[in-house]
């Protein structure tokens, strides 16, 4: 069954929010992938940070922290790498690095307290020192009337060069706004770790984008990073 490639994915996405992916590139490499856009001032007054081990999302000029908008976007330790769309990034490396295996480290989340749409809550998590696959997990609210997290769990092994699994806060035709689907198969034609990067950005709506991150597993601190703001 043959699936849409990225670029088109994403563009046909008017507004996907926050996305994580997963991906092996053409040249055999694996990556991980975080990008970020925004329609109100506020959300587009952001930038990505390397800091130590840590990709932060941050705020640019004067503008107040606020935890929904500013977080750890991606870390490495413990032996893992594990990025995401708030601060539950933290949370579960913290999980990891304590031992817990990845289904229990991303269990017990909950969807951002933002109605009406009440985001929810993406993060991967790859073992360094085994990094063949990735567990993705996503807190979301129920489409029904109940108010309790779902948490949906989907472990990704043996990407052929080419693959991209990827999740998405939002889907919109450039009018309604919904949840993501709970995750979407895709293709790339990247050749490498910049050539994925270049091809998530240019995807992206131009007016909406934020910043766009593409990192190899275990050189978080060298991960190829595009912001709208430098």
């Amino acid at each position: 069954m043959s699936v849409a490639p990225l670029h088109q994915v994403l563009a046909d996405n008017r507004y996907p929010g926050r996305g994580v992916l997963w991906a092996r590139t053409l040249d055999g490499a694996l990556h991980g992938g975080y990008f970020l856009t925004g329609r109100s001032a506020a959300s587009q007054a952001r930038r990505l940070l390397r800091q130590d081990a840590e990709l932060i999302v941050a705020a640019t000029g004067a503008a107040a922290h606020d935890p929904l908008r500013h977080y750890v976007a991606a870390c490495e330790r413990g032996g893992w790498l594990v990025f995401g769309n708030g601060e539950q990034v933290a949370a579960v490396a913290d999980r990891l690095e304590a031992g817990q295996p990845p289904a229990a480290a991303l269990d017990g989340l909950d969807y951002e307290p933002d109605p009406p749409i009440f985001t929810p809550r993406i993060t991967v998590a790859t073992d360094l020192h085994a990094a063949r696959g990735a567990w993705f997990g996503a807190a979301r609210r129920s489409r029904g009337a109940r108010t309790a997290t779902d948490v949906l769990m989907l472990a990704v092994r043996d990407l052929e060069p080419g693959d991209v699994v990827m999740m998405t806060t939002y889907r919109c035709d450039g009018h309604d706004i919904a949840t993501g689907e709970p995750f979407v198969d895709t293709r790339t034609a990247a050749a490498d770790r910049e050539a994925l990067l270049a091809e998530v950005w240019d995807a992206l709506t131009p007016q909406l984008r934020v910043a766009a991150a593409v990192f190899t597993p275990g050189q978080l601190a060298d991960a190829a990073i595009r912001t709208a703001i430098p």
